[in-house]
């Protein structure tokens, strides 16, 4: 009878949260040990990567798209403009980098919080903020927090989403759940409507499987509200929906099978953009992590299925999988950022684990597991730290160099209204306050005679590598080498034309 009431009471501890009374809202309410996780997530993000640290060549795009600096860059077929929309309270009235910089990291920070509060039914406060702190302490994840980049957003929405679907499982008229199920599916496909898909695939046949209807229309119907732009913008702006989903993957270089794990392997080392995706893999110190993750995550499901609760480990790995799958062998390149929504869902069965491990084992040998936990966890941080700094330092460089470019256009006589096309035209054009042009590739928007139509009435520079030959056009126009790169800048015209 004494060990019945034990396990009894046992039971009671771990199904406390689930128990407690009242809707998801009030299992969102004050949670100190996590809220303190997602404040120095913010406050990382702010003393690592430093607001200062300027644009990146995306970021210029969705910036620009709401930014009164600089003319909005051409819109390829695989972005969607939730990004755009997020930067807009800042953006749209000011140009400060720093400004946008600190709103996304306490966004960031804000948004990590409520997504790991939505799992509080399933596990309880320590796992949790393990978890926050394991996804917060990548360095892909501090580095992406603050930049207006849609990954980052795909994955608090994935972990959110996936949440709330457990959560109306256990209780299907949980109103509050259904629409953080339907918020979730609604900023996913808002930053990137594709990856939207691939997360939401284990929850579609989850809620069809268990016929779970209202969890299927909050979802779905989520899906389809922030998908609703994007897919109109396809018949608007691209010929159709199909049109444009072939337009973006030929941007992408062709989808279809392409074994990219060792791309991604390729990129740990700090490479934002890994295409192509050559050279040697890092160090196997800086890729060891990314070898325990699955091992561990196995380990939490053991966990799980040990203590019955098995079902929500499993939702977390199959939407894992399904986010990475398209990631590691349908794509020919690699980014970092990729995975972080497959990072973000497997955070909660390794913390799970390791919170096993540290509190399961008997008096015996707890001490050593606790040890042998924390030099892994404290080599784990000296690792991410390092990549990250690294990647930080040579980061800031490169945009302080396109700064630096814009300057000496300006010099030249290159001022708003203005055109930039060439190598690297599209982040310079943005920090020179001037329109981007491309004659060919992924962003062509305009043919060589409208640039020559446009140098008859702006300023226009073409901008190459040195010692490659400039466009037909600009063979003529006065040249100046300047860093990597050679700026070609079209003889000026009269003013009458100009504003």
């Amino acid at each position: 009878m004494a060990d019945g009431t034990r396990a009894t009471r046992a039971r009671t501890r771990r199904s406390g949260p689930a128990a407690a009374p009242g809707g998801l809202g009030a299992r969102i309410g004050g949670d100190p040990l996590v809220g303190a996780v997602a404040a120095a997530f913010t406050l990382a993000q702010l003393l690592l990567v430093r607001p200062g640290m300027g644009l990146g060549w995306d970021e210029t795009v969705y910036v620009s798209q709401v930014s009164a600096h600089a003319p909005a860059a051409f819109f390829s077929a695989p972005r969607a403009r939730g990004v755009s929309l997020l930067v807009a309270p800042v953006a749209a009235w000011s140009s400060s980098t720093a400004l946008l910089r600190v709103y996304l990291a306490a966004l960031s920070g804000l948004a990590l919080y409520l997504s790991l509060r939505v799992w509080r039914h399933v596990f309880p406060s320590r796992v949790l903020a393990l978890a926050g702190a394991l996804f917060a302490t990548l360095w892909v994840t501090l580095f992406y927090g603050p930049q207006a980049m849609p990954n980052y957003w795909v994955a608090v929405g994935a972990l959110a989403c996936a949440g709330c679907l457990l959560r109306v499982r256990a209780r299907s008229r949980d109103r509050a759940a259904l629409a953080g199920l339907a918020a979730g599916a609604a900023l996913m496909a808002w930053m990137r409507p594709m990856d939207a898909v691939w997360v939401a695939l284990p929850l579609l046949a989850l809620a069809a499987a268990g016929r779970h209807g209202r969890a299927l229309l909050a979802l779905l119907a989520g899906l389809a509200a922030g998908a609703a732009e994007w897919v109109v913008e396809s018949y608007a702006a691209y010929g159709g929906l199909f049109r444009r989903l072939a337009e973006g993957s030929e941007i992408q270089g062709g989808l279809g099978w392409h074994l990219a794990v060792v791309d991604q392997l390729r990129s740990l080392g700090g490479r934002a953009l890994c295409r192509p995706c050559t050279g040697a893999l890092p160090a196997p110190v800086l890729t060891l992590w990314w070898y325990a993750l699955p091992l561990l995550a196995l380990l939490g499901l053991a966990v799980a299925v040990r203590a019955r609760r098995a079902a929500p480990t499993l939702v977390a790995l199959a939407c894992a999988a399904t986010a990475a799958f398209p990631y590691l062998f349908l794509i020919g390149y690699a980014a970092p950022r990729f995975l972080l929504p497959a990072y973000a869902l497997l955070a909660l069965p390794v913390a799970d684990a390791l919170v096993h491990v540290l509190t399961a084992p008997g008096p015996a040998w707890r001490p050593v597991a606790a040890v042998l936990v924390a030099l892994g966890l404290a080599g784990h941080l000296a690792v991410q730290y390092a990549v990250l700094a690294h990647t930080v330092d040579r980061t800031t460089a490169d945009r302080r160099g396109w700064s630096r470019a814009a300057t000496e256009l300006h010099r030249l006589g290159v001022r708003p209204p203005c055109l930039l096309t060439g190598e690297e035209s599209v982040p310079i054009a943005f920090y020179t306050g001037c329109a981007s042009a491309a004659t060919d590739g992924p962003n062509a928007n305009t043919t060589d005679a409208g640039i020559r139509d446009a140098a008859r009435r702006v300023p226009v520079a073409a901008l190459t590598v040195p010692g490659a030959a400039p466009p037909a056009y600009a063979r003529t126009w006065p040249s100046v080498p300047y860093g990597a790169l050679r700026l070609y800048v079209a003889p000026a015209r009269p003013a009458a034309g100009r504003p």
